[in-house]
This record gives C-alpha cells, sequence and structure tokens, in this order.
C-alpha cells in the first residue's frame, strides 16, 4: 500500500518515548536498521517501494554486477508477492520514529520528540494520522 500526505506516529504499545537508531544484530544490519539508514540519509527521496527494494537488496548483500544485469527481474520478483507498509515497521513500532509521506508518496522518519513530530499531530497540519500497527494485540 502506497500513502500520500500520512503520517505514521508511533504504535500505542511501543516501549520507547523518544527515538532510538536500530543496532546491529550479530554484526549484521537488521531490516530496521538498513530502513533507518536509507530515511535518515535521504528524507522525501524513497518511496514505500523504494525502501523495501533497496532494503531487501541490501540484506540479502546483492552483488552490484548482478543488480546491474537482474535489476528488472530481481524487482519484479521481489513485488510478486505482498510487503507490509511501513505501518508494519520496527521503526514507529518499537524505535520511536514517525513516518510521513510527502504528496508524491516519498518518506522521511521523525523521531517521537521532535517539533516536527508534534507538528504532523496537529488538526490542522494537512495530513492523515495513522498509528503504527501495535505490537501485541489489545487486550
Amino acid at each position: 500500500m502506497s500513502y500520500t500526505n500520512t503520517f505514521i506516529r508511533i504504535s500505542p504499545d511501543c516501549p520507547v518515548e523518544h527515538s532510538v537508531v536500530p543496532e546491529p544484530r550479530a554484526g549484521q544490519k537488521t531490516v530496521p536498521l538498513l530502513q533507518y539508514e536509507l530515511l535518515s540519509s535521504a528524507p522525501y527521496r524513497y518511496t514505500g517501494d523504494d525502501v523495501i527494494y533497496e532494503v531487501h537488496v541490501r540484506h540479502k548483500q546483492i552483488a552490484d554486477d548482478e543488480l546491474a544485469a537482474r535489476a528488472g527481474e530481481i524487482r519484479a520478483e521481489l513485488f510478486s508477492k505482498p510487503h507490509p507498509c511501513l505501518r508494519a515497521s520496527m521503526l514507529p513500532k518499537k524505535y520511536g520514529w514517525g513516518v510521513h509521506y510527502d504528496e508524491q508518496g516519498r518518506i522521511a522518519l521523525y523521531g517521537a520528540e521532535s517539533p516536527e513530530y508534534q507538528r504532523f499531530l496537529q488538526p490542522d497540519s494537512g495530513v492523515t494520522v495513522l498509528n503504527a500497527m501495535r505490537n501485541k494485540k489489545a487486550s
């Protein structure tokens, strides 16, 4: 699913009150860390599909020469199956990052403690505000 003019706020059961940068696990970059690196280094550059693709090729460590030769095939194979949107990402669920989609569906991250994050939550912000998915089922 692709969003526009939408802000994903942190999950109601997010364990942190301010943003935290994900850590590698066992010396390897995790999916949340790869998402964070992409989106924090280039705000509003990537769409949701771009993030899914870039994280996939980096997480699988697909070599540049293979990407050059098979990028279209790799992308088609990847998107032959559905993928969750960033509402299900650990960034807003566990690490305290809000996700903003601009009018073209490009994405930027905002820490829960930031003034920008708070501005998106205001009724006059001009964006649709959605919660990230919960970590646990509501009881």
